[in-house]
């Protein structure tokens, strides 16, 4: 484990198991010196060279990043160990660091086995020695085994759930700014929308009809009438602010026209994203179209669109754009699963088709709006928009830019 990834109570807790290695092994040797035992200066330095070796593993990098290095440096430790339990029967109570030791280091297919030897032979010890034969002599090493078994397992358990959650946390969190970029966007898309189609509702429209206004009043003046050149430059003044007017319009329509026309927008619409294969078709003469109509017509057939992927289940479907002379049409038609119109404006949720949003926008717009289905057959959404005099759309503003 990365020491930069420890938390400050595991931080404590290796410390705690350096002091106890540390207290074990002074212990070992003091009761040593302490008894006077023949073996004294023996025991001392097997203790230290126990010491040694296993401070120099705690500061070895590769002992944290290897397998290998790891189980060298344990192989290595438990060698100095055993010669420490050759000269002195108090050794054995190394074997309960030893335990942590190998449970964190190796893997559980070997740790557990490496443990269980650890234990055999800190009995062994104990019993060659000379101690006398009591369960005591076996429970206590094989206890501390077991317990050491439990409480390393059960944190790398505990240790693997909390980084499955931290990672999700930082997934929910990530996906959460993700939605708050989203739902900026859609704002930012629906306001642009909307200050357009506002434009177009009323500066435009009005700077239109005072045009016409002034047009109409400048023929009913003599020619050489004194306000006639007022008349033509109010005029010349509505249709340059007119123009502008339009342009902020433009400026403000969906990024998916801003590059092409509606067809094409239309066209790029059904030709990727999944669900049913969708084919586009135009038909009349293309004539220009204001923003909003434009804006409105790629939006139903977007909505109807999503809707046909996500509801009816269909495997064909198809939008068609027709210019007809005084009108333009959109047909959306597919041969899904079809519904009850009566009943879509009482769905709730996603079940409502988005029918109401749909007729809004084109009553809003002076057009007509209709759906044909019936369950099992299929579904039929036909829009039809009166287009405007030609006055107030230029000819730039049309199916080109």
């Amino acid at each position: 484990m990365d020491p930069r990834a420890l938390t400050p109570a595991l931080l404590v807790l290796r410390l705690c198991l350096h002091l106890l290695m540390a207290g074990l092994l002074v212990l070992a040797a003091a009761r040593a010196v302490a008894g006077h035992a023949s073996n004294a200066p023996a025991v001392v330095a097997a203790a230290a060279v126990l010491g040694a070796v296993y401070a120099a593993g705690t500061v070895w990098p590769p002992v944290r990043t290897s397998r290998t290095a790891a189980a060298v440096w344990l192989g290595v430790l438990g060698l100095a160990w055993a010669g420490l339990l050759v000269l002195s029967p108090d050794g054995l109570w190394v074997a309960f660091p030893l335990y942590f030791l190998q449970l964190h280091l190796l893997p559980v297919r070997w740790s557990v086995p490496v443990v269980v030897v650890t234990a055999g032979a800190a009995i062994a010890a104990y019993v060659g020695h000379g101690a006398a034969l009591n369960p005591g002599a076996f429970i206590g090493p094989l206890l501390g085994a077991a317990v050491a078994v439990a409480t390393v397992l059960g944190y790398q358990v505990l240790y693997r759930e909390s980084e499955s959650r931290r990672r999700l946390i930082e997934e929910l969190i990530a996906t959460r700014a993700e939605l708050a970029d989203a739902e900026r966007t859609a704002g930012t898309l629906a306001e642009r929308e909307r200050l357009a189609r506002e434009i177009h509702d009323t500066l435009a429209q009005g700077l239109s009809s005072i045009q016409l206004l002034l047009r109409a009043a400048g023929r009913t003046l003599p020619a050489d009438a004194p306000a006639a050149a007022h008349i033509e430059q109010a005029r010349q003044a509505a249709q340059d602010n007119l123009a502008e007017a339009r342009r902020f319009v433009r400026a403000l329509s969906p990024p998916t026209l801003e590059h092409g026309s509606l067809a094409a927008a239309l066209d790029r619409l059904c030709a990727g994203g999944p669900g049913p294969r969708v084919r586009f078709s135009t038909s009349g003469t293309p004539v220009a179209l204001p923003t909003p109509y434009e804006v409105a017509l790629l939006r139903i057939a977007q909505s109807a669109l999503a809707n046909t992927v996500r509801h009816a289940g269909a495997s064909r479907a198809e939008i068609t754009l027709s210019f007809m002379g005084t009108a333009v049409a959109l047909d959306v038609v597919d041969d899904g699963s079809g519904f009850d119109p009566l009943l879509a404006g009482t769905a709730s949720g996603d079940g409502g088709f988005g029918l109401p949003a749909m007729r809004s926008r084109v009553e809003s717009l002076g057009g007509t709006f209709a759906v044909e289905s019936t369950p099992g057959q299929g579904t039929a959404v036909a829009v039809t928009l009166p287009l405007p005099d030609s006055e107030e759309v230029p000819a730039s503003e049309g199916v080109s830019r």
